[in-house]
């Protein structure tokens, strides 16, 4: 497995992934992703800022998440809790993987990843956030040493989960 950047030429098979955990998220009942969002647009913006990854095997994309170390603008307030510090973080979103690759360890493969990224940049804290039904990211986020630190607002005025992580 290789994980690298992002390209444009990336982008069709990453909206594929995308995809497929749309139809995951509709059939598991919550509405984290809808067809208006991530798309396209969304996607490109990520390569083009530099923090869109993709997972390989075997020179196929199997995987893609964003990866940012530049704040997030909806953590700004949290609801029903605290976050665990004001330090400087690194944020996973748009975490995603092809279903003939679920169950395989990958979302861990890109969490390691991520946290290790972050400690090069002296970076010791991590957060992320899910929609509240999400119960397989909820188990995977809480399994890997996540603490829940209350709600947030995207930008559709929903909620997330929010939780953070000090590496």
């Amino acid at each position: 497995m290789e994980i690298r950047l992002a390209l444009e030429n990336d982008l069709k098979n990453i909206i594929k992934i995308i995809n497929q955990a749309k139809v995951y998220m509709k059939n598991n009942n919550f509405n984290q992703w809808n067809d208006n969002y991530p798309n396209n647009e969304t996607i490109s913006k990520d390569i083009k800022l530099q923090e869109s990854y993709v997972l390989i095997d075997d020179e196929k994309i199997v995987g893609t998440f964003v990866l940012s170390f530049d704040g997030e603008i909806n953590y700004k307030n949290i609801y029903e809790g605290n976050w665990k510090t004001n330090n400087p973080y690194g944020v996973l979103h748009r975490v995603a993987i092809d279903d003939l690759y679920k169950g395989k360890g990958l979302a861990k493969l890109i969490l390691d990843f991520s946290e290790k990224e972050a400690l090069k940049k002296g970076i010791k804290n991590f957060r992320i956030d899910t929609h509240k039904e999400n119960k397989s990211m909820r188990k995977f986020i809480e399994k890997n040493g996540f603490e829940y630190c209350g709600i947030i607002l995207v930008e559709d005025e929903t909620e997330r989960v929010a939780y953070e992580k000090i590496l």
